[in-house]
């Protein structure tokens, strides 16, 4: 156990890095020429770089403190990390003092309220390591503004060259600092600052959401009037999140438009304004392309953009469909890509200045879950709670496409997310008459999978998968008003009976399963969902019962 004493030292030797001799604080543009030594230029003018780690190692992440921060279960990795703790701490200290580091600080956000300045550290011990500082710069903002006194400070140290079979991620929420050691993922930076950024925001009575949000106009079919909506999309990695947070959903009608305004982590405020964290879009690039993304595919093929772990050929011809690398490539867009669809800020007004909030909880599902819902506050505080999707290789590659849930689709909570639930249901209920709810399936209906007795899985029947136009069509008519409602056969909330420009019924459950093998997923679902609830004895019994 690390007592408050170990941490205030570890907190302090931190602080002094950036005055000691062994670290240096190079521009931001001496970072950019440094790393693209490093990278290979594309057929877009833009560097593609190549880590030795592909994806978070999440099952090596321990949070060390308090009761209030510590995980409540640990894998048995995760145990030996803690462990060995007072000697890998020990060890690390030292090496602070002898490494040679690159040292950058920027800032999460654009605000007056609530901006966490971010402190990185890398070891460039390995001299292509400033690539992960030049990868912090294209994604925070700069850190121009004079800090407000009570904004808090993230310390982020990173040693890629940490020995392999000692790799792990130290959080240390309540002084503010993270260690990666042996791994050059950048993942682990952008997430070891969003999840502190998130930590520190539900301490000062806010909501770290994991969440893109933007602005939609839409033409009221009922009104015939233009209204205004905040949208939020929750959703794990690769579920549709960024490509639907950088969509204009054929919102075309003369008055209509959209404003893209982050789409990563938001901070929400009881007003309903979300305070925006980052400049930078971090996108999974598998299968980008012009027709059914042209925002995000122009944004990413810019030369301001930035490539991890992309296929790139010796002549500089990139494949985002090619996973030889990794099933994990990545890019960083700028939002000033984006160009007449960008918002002025980072932010997104309060309530009182909107007609609304429209909120997507995104999840991927292959079998009966419906490919839209619509859900009353507690079954949308519910759906937050259950975080339904599958694992992408952005997290565990070894697990990608299995069953995962997550609390708020947020594999970056610190504390109790059962606070968490509670907090999203209450602010729900304090403006019931401004939020619409909607759980949005990015997967499809009618998949079946048989299980031999060895235990592999075979893909009987494929997926009747909802195409990204279509699932486009349905926020647009959503923001519209202009979608036909009713009862659900077979859940408690209202599904379309129709969409413009969308057929429905191709999605209708009794076109792939009998009403026996209907009943065997719908109980196999309900079992599922009233098992994890029981995880969280302090959320509110409305949350929890609105699912049975």
């Amino acid at each position: 156990m690390i007592t408050n004493k170990q941490l205030e030292e570890i907190l302090q030797a931190v602080k002094k890095l950036p005055r000691q001799p062994n670290v240096n604080k190079p521009s931001e543009d001496s970072i950019r020429k440094q790393a693209e030594n490093f990278a290979q230029k594309t057929q877009f003018n833009n560097y593609n770089f190549v880590s030795t780690v592909k994806n978070r190692s999440a099952n090596l992440t321990v949070y060390v403190g308090s009761e209030a921060v510590a995980q409540k279960s640990l894998n048995a990795r995760q145990k030996e990390i803690i462990k060995n703790l007072p000697r890998t701490l020990e060890n690390v200290l030292t090496y602070l003092k002898r490494a040679p580091f690159v040292y950058t600080a920027n800032s999460m956000g654009d605000n007056p309220y609530f901006v966490p300045q971010c402190h990185l550290f890398v070891s460039v011990y390995r001299k292509e390591m400033v690539r992960l500082a030049y990868m912090v710069t294209r994604t925070l903002c700069s850190s121009k503004k004079r800090p407000k006194p009570d904004d808090p400070d993230f310390y982020l140290v990173y040693i890629p060259e940490w020995q392999e079979k000692d790799r792990q991620i130290l959080v240390m929420p309540e002084i503010g600092v993270t260690f990666v050691l042996g791994s050059d993922y950048y993942g682990e930076a952008k997430k070891g600052f969003l999840r502190l950024g998130m930590w520190q925001a539900k301490e000062r009575g806010k909501l770290g959401l994991h969440a893109g949000t933007k602005i939609l106009y839409a033409r009221d079919e009922k009104t015939g009037k233009i209204k205004r909506y905040s949208m939020l999309i929750f959703g794990l990695t690769a579920t549709g999140k960024t490509t639907h947070a950088c969509h204009d959903h054929g919102l075309h009608l003369k008055g209509e438009g959209i404003e893209i305004v982050q789409d990563d982590v938001a901070f929400l405020r009881k007003d309903g304004a979300t305070l925006g964290t980052e400049k930078g879009f971090y996108l999974k690039t598998e299968g980008i392309n012009p027709k059914t993304q042209s925002l995000i595919y122009n944004a990413a093929t810019s030369p301001n953009a930035v490539f991890e772990n992309v296929s790139v050929d010796y002549k500089g011809r990139v494949d985002f469909d090619d996973e030889t690398l990794t099933g994990n490539g990545r890019g960083i867009m700028q939002r000033d890509d984006f160009g007449k669809y960008k918002s002025k800020t980072v932010n997104t007004p309060a309530l009182s200045e909107l007609d609304g909030m429209i909120i997507a909880l995104i999840t991927r599902r292959n079998t009966v879950v419906p490919i839209v819902a619509k859900l009353n506050p507690e079954q949308a505080a519910a759906f937050f709670m259950l975080g339904e999707s599958i694992e992408s290789s952005g997290s565990d590659p070894k697990r990608a496409g299995e069953s995962v849930r997550e609390v708020g689709t947020n594999p970056f909570i610190i504390g109790d997310p059962a606070y968490e639930g509670n907090w999203f249901y209450e602010f729900l209920k304090a403006h019931k008459d401004k939020i619409q709810c909607y759980l949005l399936n990015t997967g499809g209906v009618g998949e079946t999978i048989e299980v031999t007795e060895e235990g592999s899985k075979i893909t009987k029947r494929k997926v009747e998968r909802v195409q990204i136009p279509e699932m486009a069509a349905i926020i647009r008519g959503i923001a519209r008003n202009s979608i036909k409602w009713t009862k659900s056969n077979f859940f408690n909330y209202d599904v379309p009976a129709k969409v413009e420009s969308i057929d429905i019924l191709r999605f209708n459950l009794a076109n792939f399963y009998s009403k026996d093998e209907i009943q065997a997923y719908l109980n196999d679902l309900r079992a599922e969902r009233a098992e994890y609830m029981a995880r969280f004895p302090k959320l509110d019994p409305a949350i929890a019962n609105s699912i049975q």
